[in-house]
């Protein structure tokens, strides 16, 4: 479709935990994580007489066009323009998402068939996680198997779409960054080995509480579940990144949260994200409201969204007619 603009719309998401990061039963990882209809990468391409990215994090998405199109043997030149990025480094899978955003506008653009798993290998993502290909593809709340012994990429194991009437709470630092880069890599080379009765318990935690919690839709237990996990992952990663939360203040407010009728507190990945989660949004709302009384969320912010149960969106346009209709798809299902 080289008349065509390609219009992409990934969403941002939530690690909610490692299931064995030491490999105690096999695989390496594994992990729970949930699509959320918050921040988002939302990005154009179409064919030019030169390629050019414009937008935050236009370096690394060059980075990313180049790479495709080599992979893909592609002569032709190409413009994007990026709209709006997840925030980098701050626990939301904003590397990922944008890379996976450009090769699925890319392949539509060129008429190519979506390979998202694949892609994200060449693109160097997903080497711990097959979460954000899955968010990428189908949206909901999924958990992958990890790593074997093969350099496949970890399988999608479960998947549940998440209740419409919940919500989920989100605190923001912005003056601060998760751990990432050379250090991230540093942190998995000197932590102690996650212990074997620490992955039996997340692993239980997990399938006997997190998802029945989710097919019943019983926030409790699946709220129980998940603080647990969290504890016990958040322990030991506490070395690397100062404590159970990359950010004392986060902290101070996940506490006000979960003395305030919260479910399922925890931390996105390295951070400094917190969530919690709420049966529906009036009581997410009473709950927040509560929280702020209770501490002191300066340089916070407070968030309040949905689970997301579709993946990313994708619209195509002819070039010359940017005022008509979109034909607009979800990806995968």
């Amino acid at each position: 479709m080289p008349d065509h603009v390609v219009h992409v719309s990934a969403p941002a998401r939530l690690h909610l935990g490692f299931l064995d990061p030491g490999a105690n039963f096999g695989r390496r990882f594994g992990g729970i994580g949930l699509a959320i209809d918050g921040p988002a990468t939302s990005l154009s391409i179409a064919r030019a007489d030169e390629t050019t990215v414009a937008g935050p994090e236009h370096d690394r998405a060059r980075t990313y066009l180049e790479t495709l199109v080599r992979h893909l043997g592609l002569e032709a030149n190409h413009r994007i323009q990026i709209d709006t990025v997840i925030p980098s480094h701050s626990g939301l899978g904003s590397g990922t998402q944008l890379a996976l955003a450009i090769a699925t506008a890319l392949r539509t653009l060129e008429g190519l068939p979506l390979d998202v798993v694949g892609d994200a290998a060449i693109l160097g993502r997903g080497q711990r996680s097959g979460l954000g290909a899955a968010f990428v593809t189908r949206g909901g709340l999924a958990v992958d198997g990890g790593k074997g012994d093969s350099e496949a990429p970890p399988p999608l194991v479960a998947h549940f779409n998440f209740p419409e009437d919940w919500r989920v709470i989100l605190v923001f630092q912005d003056d601060l960054s998760g751990i990432h880069g050379k250090a991230e890599l540093e942190a998995f080379a000197t932590l102690p080995e996650f212990p074997k009765d620490a992955a039996g318990e997340v692993s239980a935690l997990t399938l006997m509480n997190v998802l029945p919690g989710l097919a019943e839709r019983d926030i409790v237990s699946f709220g129980h579940g998940l603080t647990r996990i969290q504890e016990i992952v958040g322990s030991h990663f506490a070395p690397a990144q100062g404590g159970v939360f990359t950010s004392a203040r986060v902290a101070a407010t996940m506490q006000a949260l979960a003395s305030n009728g919260a479910h399922g507190i925890g931390q996105s990945s390295w951070g400094p994200t917190g969530f919690a989660f709420a049966s529906s949004e009036t009581e997410a709302r009473q709950i927040v409201e509560k929280a702020r009384a209770a501490s002191d969320p300066t340089g916070l912010t407070i968030t309040i969204a949905k689970g997301r149960n579709r993946g990313a969106v994708i619209e195509t346009r002819h070039a010359e007619n940017r005022r008509g209709l979109s034909l607009a798809r979800a990806a995968g299902r």
